[in-house]
C-alpha cells in the first residue's frame, strides 16, 4: 500500500515538472520571439579564392626588414648616424625607411611572363645635420648580402640636397617648443597672461605653424599662430603670432624676428613689451568662453543608427597585402608619404590598372595675418601616410569590415605599428546599380543593388582629416575618391580679415582656402600600348532627310587621337573635352576600341598664377588632367622636399610635360588632379562635414566589354507577374528564411599609442 503511494507520488511530480517545464518554454519562447538567432558569420578563410604571393613585390616593409635596414645603414660608421629617437638638427639622422617599389618592366615580367622576381630594396633618407646636407639611399637586397648606394644624383641631378628642404623633425619641434617657452613665454608672462589667460603650467597655448617658411630658396623663418589650449584649439585663435628663424643647425642662434599682437607687428620682444606697457597699443583682454569646438555630443547618445552585416558571410578575402573580391583582385599598400597605393588590379583576369595612388594634397590660403597669408599645405611633405592612425570600428568604416595593420618607419629610431589602420568591406551604397521596371507589354522588373569594395584609409595632417576610398564596383568601374572633414584653419579677427572669409565664431575669422588632390592612374588597358583620346560633342546643323528645306541643330560626336605630352596636357583654365579615354588598340565585338574614361568629379578653386614662386613645387595642378609616357624615374608628381623648399622645387612636374613625348601607342599614366574651393561658413563650427567636400576620379569602362559585365553578378534580381515570391532569381524574397544576428568582436581602440611626442 505504501509502495503505491509512492509511486503515484512519483508520478505526480514527474508530471507537474514536466508541465512546469513545458510553460517555461513557452514563455522563454514568446519572450525571445522577436530576437533573432545569433549566428557566426562565415570566415573569410572559407571563400574558395586563390592568394597569390606575386602581390608580395609590392607589399610595405614588414618590422624585421625597418629594423634590418636601419641596423645597416647604423652599422656604416663613416655616417655617424645618430640613434636618438629626437635627434637635434646637428646630428644625423635617418628620417624615412621606405619600400622602393620595383621598376615597372621588371614587375610585369615576373607578374605575366614567370620572370625573376624583382629584388627587394627600400629607400633610406638622411638628414646630414653635422654636414649640412640631405641625402637618399637605396639599400638592399634585403633577403641577401646588402649594400646600399648613393642616389641623390641620380633621382635628383644633384649630388646633396640643401639641408634647408627638409621636414622639421620631432626632434628639431622639441627644440622649437623649448626657445618658444624660453624666449617667449618666459620673457612675456604678463602680457600673456593679461590677454590671453596663460598661466605656466596651467593654462597654455598652443602653436600652430604657417608653410613655407620664408619666401626665397634657403629660408627656415617659420610664423608660429598662437591657440587656446583646448580640444580643436584650430579654431580658438587668440590674436598672436611670432617669426622664429631657425636656420641655424644651432638652436642656440635661433632668434625672433617678428610679432604680431592684435593686428601690430613688433621687431622684437623689447619693442612689444614698451608699447604694452605703456597702453599703445589695442590690448586683448582675455575672458574666459565655452570650448565650441569640442566634438563632444552635445546631448548623450540615445541609440544606434542602421548597421550592416554579412547575412551569408563576407564575400571578400584578404591576406598578406592582396585583396579578392567576386571579379576583382588587387595588391595594396600604404605610403608613409604619399598614403593609399594599390597595384596589379585586375578585373576578371584582366589588367585594368598598374598603379592607382594618391600623391599630393595641397591648400593655398587667404588671409592677412601672417599665420595664414603665405600658406601653401603640401601634405606628402609632411607625410599623408604618415598620419594614418587606427580607424574607430562603427564610425569610420563598418563595424564588421576587415581591419588591416600598418607599420612605417619616419622620424623615429624604431618601426612603429599602427593597427587597423586600414579597413576593407564591402558596402551596398543604397541606391540600384541599374533597374527597370517594365509597365508596357512585358511587365516585369529587373535590377541589381549597387555592392561595392571599399579599400579606405583615413588621415588626419593637422587640423584636417582626409577620408581616402578606392571602390571597386561590379560594373567594372573603379572610383578614387577623397572626402575633408576635421577642422578649419582660422585667424584672429582684425580689420579687413572679411576679405578673406567669414566670420565663424567671436573674433575668429575661417580663412578661405584651396584644396587640391592628385592621383596617378597608370591603366594598362590590355598591355602597355595604349592611345589617349577625347571624345565630346558639337550641334551641328543638318537638313531633315525627308524635308530638306528644313534643317535642325542636332549633337554630332566628335572624336580625337592626342599624340604628344604638351597636347594631353589639359589645363584647369582652359576647355576641357568631356570624354578622356585611355584606349586598347584591340576592339570589342562591335568594332569599337576598348577603353577606360576617365570622368574627374571636382569643385576646385582657381590654381595658384605660375608667376607666384612657389607655383613650381605644386605645378601638377595646373592640370586637371596630364597625361604622360611612363617613365620609372617619373614616379610622383611632388616630392618629400617640395614643402619646404618651393622656390627651387627638386620634382617639378611641369618638366615631366616640357619634353613633349610621343604618347601613341605608348605605356600610358593620367596624373589628375580634383578638389574643392573652401569658403568657411557657421556651420564648419565646431567642424566641417564631408558631404560635398571632395573630388575624385572614376574609371569606367567604355566599349571595353560587350555588354555590362554586371550582368553577371550573383545579386541580380529578376521577376514578373506571378513570380514574386520566387526565390531562384529573387533571394531577397528569401531573405527571412537566414536572417540571424552576427557575432560581434568587441570594441577596442588603440589609435591613442601612435600620436607624436614632442618630449626628449
Amino acid at each position: 500500500m505504501v509502495a503505491q503511494v509512492t509511486n503515484s507520488l512519483v508520478k505526480f511530480l514527474l508530471i507537474l515538472i514536466g508541465l512546469v517545464s513545458v510553460i517555461l518554454n513557452i514563455v522563454l519562447m514568446c519572450l525571445n520571439s522577436n530576437r533573432l538567432p545569433k549566428c557566426q558569420l562565415q570566415p573569410q578563410e572559407s571563400i574558395v579564392v586563390n592568394h597569390s604571393e606575386r602581390s608580395l613585390i609590392f607589399a610595405d616593409l614588414t618590422p624585421q626588414e625597418y629594423q634590418l635596414v636601419r641596423n645597416y645603414m647604423w652599422g656604416q660608421a663613416d655616417l655617424k648616424i645618430s640613434h636618438a629617437a629626437t635627434a637635434r638638427t646637428s646630428e644625423n639622422f635617418i628620417f624615412l625607411i621606405d619600400l622602393l617599389l620595383p621598376k615597372k618592366a621588371d614587375a610585369l615580367l615576373y607578374l605575366d611572363a614567370k620572370g625573376p622576381k624583382p629584388p627587394r630594396e627600400a629607400t633610406v633618407v638622411v638628414f646630414f645635420g653635422e654636414r649640412g646636407y640631405l641625402k637618399e639611399y637605396v639599400v638592399g637586397p634585403l633577403s641577401g648580402d646588402m649594400r646600399h648606394r648613393d642616389v641623390t644624383k641620380e633621382k635628383y641631378k644633384l649630388p646633396s640636397l640643401p639641408f634647408t628642404a627638409r621636414p622639421v623633425t620631432i626632434g628639431e619641434y622639441v627644440q622649437l617648443f623649448t626657445f618658444l617657452y624660453n624666449e617667449v613665454f618666459r620673457k612675456l608672462e604678463t602680457e600673456l597672461k593679461e590677454s590671453f589667460g596663460y598661466i605656466p603650467n596651467q593654462r597654455n597655448l598652443n602653436a600652430f605653424e604657417g608653410m613655407p617658411r620664408g619666401v626665397t630658396a634657403g629660408d627656415r623663418k617659420t610664423w608660429l599662430s598662437f591657440f587656446r589650449d583646448y580640444s580643436g584649439m584650430y579654431i580658438h585663435p587668440v590674436g598672436f603670432e611670432v617669426l622664429i628663424n631657425h636656420e641655424d643647425k644651432n638652436s642656440s642662434n635661433w632668434k625672433v624676428e617678428k610679432l604680431l599682437y592684435n593686428g601690430e607687428y613688433f621687431d622684437s620682444i623689447n619693442s612689444f613689451k614698451r608699447s604694452y606697457a605703456a597702453s599703445r597699443l589695442n590690448k586683448i583682454v582675455f575672458k574666459d568662453i565655452s570650448n565650441y569646438a569640442s566634438l563632444k555630443p552635445r546631448r548623450r547618445p540615445t541609440g544606434l543608427g542602421p548597421q550592416q552585416y554579412y547575412v551569408q558571410g563576407k564575400r571578400f578575402s584578404v591576406r598578406n597585402n592582396q585583396v579578392i573580391y567576386l571579379d576583382w583582385n588587387f595588391a595594396f599598400g600604404l605610403s608613409s608619404l604619399t598614403g593609399m597605393r594599390v597595384f596589379d588590379v585586375r578585373f576578371k583576369g584582366e589588367r585594368i590598372a598598374y598603379e592607382l595612388s594618391v600623391q599630393e594634397a595641397m591648400s593655398v590660403y587667404g588671409s592677412i595675418t601672417p599665420g595664414m597669408i603665405l600658406t601653401k599645405f603640401l601634405d606628402s611633405s609632411i607625410g599623408i601616410g604618415r598620419f594614418a592612425h587606427e580607424l574607430v570600428r562603427g564610425v569610420d568604416c563598418p563595424y564588421l569590415a576587415t581591419y588591416v595593420d600598418v607599420y612605417r618607419y619616419i622620424d623615429t629610431n624604431v618601426t612603429q605599428r599602427y593597427r587597423n589602420a586600414i579597413c576593407v568591406f564591402e558596402h551596398d551604397t543604397g541606391r540600384p546599380l541599374r533597374r527597370h521596371f517594365s509597365d508596357f507589354f512585358h511587365n516585369s522588373y529587373g535590377g541589381l543593388a549597387n555592392s561595392a569594395l571599399y579599400f579606405r584609409t583615413i588621415t588626419a595632417i593637422g587640423n584636417y582629416d582626409y577620408i581616402w576610398d578606392f571602390i571597386f564596383y561590379q560594373s567594372g568601374s573603379v572610383e578614387a575618391r577623397v572626402h575633408a572633414t576635421g577642422y578649419i584653419s582660422s585667424s584672429f579677427k582684425v580689420d579687413g580679415s572679411l576679405k578673406f572669409g567669414h566670420q565663424v565664431a567671436e573674433n575668429v575669422l575661417g580663412n578661405i582656402h584651396t584644396h587640391f588632390v592628385n592621383f596617378k592612374v597608370d591603366l594598362d588597358i590590355l598591355g602597355v600600348k595604349n592611345v589617349f583620346q577625347t571624345k565630346d560633342m558639337v550641334f551641328e546643323e543638318v537638313p531633315l532627310p525627308w524635308m530638306p528645306q528644313r534643317k535642325a541643330k542636332i549633337p554630332h560626336l566628335v572624336e580625337n587621337q592626342i599624340r604628344m605630352e604638351r597636347d594631353g596636357a589639359l589645363r584647369y583654365d582652359s576647355k576641357m573635352p568631356r570624354y578622356l579615354h585611355v584606349a586598347s588598340n584591340q576592339t570589342n565585338c562591335w568594332g569599337h576600341q576598348r577603353s577606360y574614361k576617365l570622368q574627374v568629379v571636382s569643385f576646385a578653386g582657381d590654381h595658384l598664377p605660375e608667376s607666384e614662386p612657389e607655383e613650381k613645387s605644386m605645378s601638377w595642378a595646373r592640370y586637371k588632367v596630364a597625361i604622360t609616357k611612363h617613365k620609372d624615374e617619373e614616379q610622383t608628381s611632388s616630392s618629400l622636399y617640395s614643402q619646404n623648399y618651393m622656390w627651387d622645387p627638386v620634382v617639378d612636374f611641369s618638366k615631366y610635360i616640357e619634353d613633349n613625348e610621343v604618347i601613341d601607342n605608348e605605356d600610358l599614366v593620367a596624373w589628375v588632379t580634383a578638389g574643392f574651393l573652401h569658403i568657411p561658413h557657421a556651420e564648419d563650427i565646431p567642424n566641417t562635414v564631408t558631404v560635398g567636400n571632395g573630388g575624385g576620379v572614376l574609371l569606367r569602362p567604355h566599349n571595353y566589354f560587350d555588354e555590362d559585365p554586371s550582368i553577371h553578378s550573383p545579386d541580380g534580381v529578376y521577376f514578373n507577374p506571378g513570380s514574386e515570391n520566387d526565390c531562384e532569381y529573387n533571394k531577397i524574397a528569401c531573405l527571412d528564411k537566414g536572417l540571424c544576428s552576427p557575432s560581434l568582436d568587441p570594441f577596442t581602440y588603440h589609435g591613442f599609442e601612435g600620436v607624436m611626442r614632442f618630449e626628449e
